[in-house]
């Protein structure tokens, strides 16, 4: 067991080539199980983005229980990094190569601050998942996210910059080794660029940002604010 002292998969999200090349942007695409069909996993792959660099698989429910049987799909069809993104501790599958442990900062719900954190550890003591501790904060996107719904929490306003630049700050002060801002699946608004800039100058690990962002130009807007990793994922689902 490592339990997040092995840290190969989040050396990949913000790895720098050697030599003075621009340290290379990571894009992880977002598989929701509930939306998944297994049977055209080669079909769904060929589909990516060849810049594609990891695969998360994650919602924010899994009323049938298909993360597991989406990961063992995807592991025998690719060679790309499957990373766990779960909803709560029922999506814990030692078939994956690591998992995002969450813990959704931007609210004040104790059961998504600790409370599903704890319930995970039993599984992951006796898995083999690199542990990635993340710090998760949810920002508006313009319409109620599943995330925001189901962890009963509301999502950080855009124009609260320094709200969600400290919200970083103290969970990079709490130990997180990565800072997701996430606008929620969905989003009609991406997270900001201005925010991403913001939160980027203040924290010193990769930063993720996902939610709403379905076109190159977003996703470009994105990495040159600073966002080390992209997720996309609704423009995939159909």
């Amino acid at each position: 067991m490592n339990h997040g002292h092995y840290n190969k998969i989040l050396s990949s999200i913000s790895a720098s080539p050697s030599g003075r090349q621009k340290k290379r942007k990571s894009l992880a695409v977002l598989v929701d199980p509930d939306k998944f069909n297994g049977s055209e996993t080669v079909s769904f792959l060929q589909q990516l983005p060849s810049e594609t660099t990891h695969l998360f698989v994650g919602g924010s429910t899994d009323a049938n229980g298909y993360t597991e049987a989406t990961v063992k799909a995807l592991k025998n069809h690719s060679q790309l990094p499957v990373i766990l993104f779960p909803g709560d501790h029922t999506q814990i599958t030692s078939f994956a190569d690591a998992i995002l442990f969450l813990s959704l900062l931007s609210g004040r719900n104790p059961e998504y601050l600790v409370g599903q954190q704890l319930k995970a550890v039993e599984k992951l003591k006796k898995s083999d998942l690199e542990v990635i501790s993340t710090g998760y904060i949810l920002v508006d996107g313009g319409t109620e996210s599943a995330v925001a719904r189901v962890s009963n929490t509301k999502p950080l306003s855009q124009e609260a910059v320094s709200t969600i630049v400290h919200t970083a700050i103290a969970g990079e002060f709490m130990g997180a080794k990565l800072i997701y801002l996430e606008a929620g699946s969905g989003a009609i608004n991406p997270v900001k660029p201005k925010i991403i800039s913001e939160v980027k100058k203040a924290i010193s690990m990769p930063l993720i940002v996902g939610g709403g962002i379905k076109t190159d130009v977003q996703k470009k807007a994105a990495y040159n604010a600073g966002a080390d990793m992209v997720v996309m994922g609704t423009v995939f689902e159909n």
